[in-house]
């Protein structure tokens, strides 16, 4: 066992600062070398997006002293570049320990002054986006990790625009957070001693109301949704998680009369005891609802994920009868699609409207943005980037941002937030399927006349996993071969264009000529390929797993799935 490792798990095994119950868990592995190493070899990293990891005792683990920690190193970053008296609003979804690590985070903030507004029960991330704007805050945490296994938990930051921390935030905050060298730096309070101090309140119904009034600000049809409202047939799952109250209250107050809730995992539930990955891209996790829907013979059916800011589809097929899964780049443009043509038909589009995208999402969303006059732009990976030009448009008084989404499931319609946001974005599908359901279309028929009339557009994902170090060093030495050595083509695909996001150079293949990518330094790579198709390649930021990602243009939704397959095959070979 190495040095360091050692050290530090006496340390943890003997100080007081622990409790017994820490040390009681650390006891029952002192025989288990190579659990003991992974739960110390390493703090738990503080990331662009902050805290994820498995929940247990030890310095890389999610737990009270990591958590109040990683707040410390926050409040820091606060006290010296923000303003503390704004106060940080903080929320937590179904996962274990998710109300204990939020009160932990309110406490810690508390201490060092900075007043703390706790949710009172879970709620979804893009509620705490909403709330922390509602009360004008500096800053907010969400502890959730979204649709990772029950064993982990997560600690997401955000700025006061209500965007998660981009530069130069994050990298000031994960500095503050690494500085904060001993246990011994931490404040914390009681409870009674920070409400009395007033540096505690608790929030509630009041902004959950005002959530709700903004969510149905979106809506552009509310006489089509009168009208069907009993003729549609909604199957819906929370996934054991934070989504079940906003997501039925809204279709209520809506006038939908038919919502079917999936009864198994309706509650809350941090084992997710029906579910194998409560994570809304898996068809797996959709058995239950997929039952329930055959049984109400239900028009769509719809899944949350644990922390709601992800939506998953199933819609009718009505030539076959069965259920089809959308993809979340399907998802995300039937919602966009709809939002943009409705608003350009109703007159109710802004000046200068702007749709915003991820270099990883489909390339269907710049043909619909372009159509309808939008100004398009494309970020980095994550949702953060998205929610980050909310604000640089409203800083510039340059464009109103309409919709925006990332292939992974996740989109947002209005400001309201300025994350992706699952009941906004289930409360846009419904009316969609009610819209199209009055001229006799199911959403599946709609996705495809969109197909038809700009292409029938695919794409797919390679993720591989590589754990522990050894893992982290292989997913490294992969980036850097194809950084060092990019492939000229992809099978019969030529690289026209290579983009290396972390130089922040771009190469025509052609010309030989060199530009920038215009976006922030990150470890992604791009290859630009003939006839509208691409291929990205990423670490994941909160996972470890290296992921390729690939789209292509077909001419027929068998076409494109062929040439899917056929592309992600010749990327298998550069693996």
């Amino acid at each position: 066992m190495e040095e360091r490792v050692a050290k530090e798990f006496q340390y943890w095994l003997t100080d007081p600062y622990f409790d017994d119950e820490t040390k009681k868990e650390l006891l029952s592995i002192r025989n288990d070398e190579k659990e003991v190493e992974d739960r110390f070899y390493k703090d738990l990293a503080f990331g662009t997006g902050g805290l994820r990891g498995i929940i247990g005792a030890g310095t890389n683990r999610m737990n009270l002293y990591t958590v109040r920690k990683a707040t410390q190193g926050l409040a820091n970053y606060i006290n010296k570049n923000g303003d503390p008296k704004k106060g940080v609003a903080i929320s937590y979804d179904s996962r274990r320990m998710s109300a204990e690590f939020a009160k932990e985070t309110a406490l810690c903030l508390a201490a060092n002054g900075i007043k703390a507004y706790l949710s009172d029960r879970l709620r979804p991330v893009p509620e705490e986006s909403f709330a922390l704007r509602y009360f004008k805050c500096q800053a907010g945490v969400e502890i959730t990790a979204s649709h990772n296994p029950p064993q982990y938990n997560g600690y997401k930051v955000y700025w006061e625009d209500g965007a998660q921390v981009t530069p130069p935030h994050d990298t000031g905050i994960i500095a503050d957070v690494n500085a904060v060298a001993s246990y011994n730096e931490v404040k914390t309070m009681s409870e009674a001693d920070a409400k009395a101090a007033g540096l505690l309140q608790y929030f509630g119904r009041e902004v959950d109301d005002a959530y709700m009034e903004a969510l149905k600000k979106q809506i552009i049809h509310p006489e089509v949704i009168r009208e069907m409202a009993d003729d549609i047939r909604i199957v819906y799952t929370p996934f054991h998680g934070a989504g079940l109250i906003p997501v039925t209250r809204v279709l209520d107050e809506l006038g939908f009369k038919h919502v079917y809730v999936v009864p198994e995992q309706k509650d809350p539930d941090p084992n997710f005891t029906t579910l194998e990955y409560p994570n809304p891209e898996d068809p797996k996790a959709f058995t239950l609802a997929l039952k329930l829907a055959k049984e109400k013979d239900a028009d769509i059916v719809l899944a949350t994920d644990p922390d709601a800011d992800r939506l998953g589809v199933y819609a009718k097929d009505t030539k076959t009868g069965e259920y089809i899964g959308f993809t979340g780049n399907m998802s995300g443009m039937l919602i966009g699609e709809y939002i943009l043509r409705e608003r350009t038909k109703t007159g109710t589009m802004p000046e200068n409207p702007a749709f915003v995208t991820t270099i990883v999402t489909t390339n269907l969303a710049k043909a619909v943005a372009t159509k309808y006059h939008c100004h398009y732009v494309e970020t980095l990976t994550g949702f953060k980037y998205i929610g980050e030009q909310i604000r640089l448009f409203e800083e510039a008084h340059s464009y109103n941002y309409v919709f925006g989404l990332e292939e992974s499931y996740g989109c947002l319609a209005g400001t309201h937030a300025r994350d992706k946001d699952a009941p906004v974005a289930v409360m846009m599908l419904c009316e969609a399927a009610a819209f199209y359901k009055k001229q006799g279309l199911t959403l599946w028929d709609q996705m495809q006349k969109i197909y038809e009339e700009y292409g029938f557009y695919k794409e797919g994902q390679i993720a591989i996993t590589k754990a522990g170090i050894e893992g982290a060093r292989q997913i490294q030495a992969m980036m850097e071969g194809f950084r060092k050595n990019p492939p000229k083509n992809f099978g019969k695909w030529k690289v026209v264009q290579f983009r290396d996001y972390e130089s922040g150079k771009t190469l025509d293949l052609a010309t030989g000529k060199e530009g920038k990518t215009g976006l922030p330094t990150s470890n992604v790579l791009y290859f630009e390929l003939d006839n509208d198709a691409w291929c990205c390649v990423r670490p994941s930021g909160t996972e470890p797993k290296i992921k390729f990602y690939m789209g292509v243009k077909g001419t027929s939704l068998d076409d494109s799935a062929k040439q899917l397959e056929e592309l992600t095959n010749a990327v298998k070979e550069h693996i």
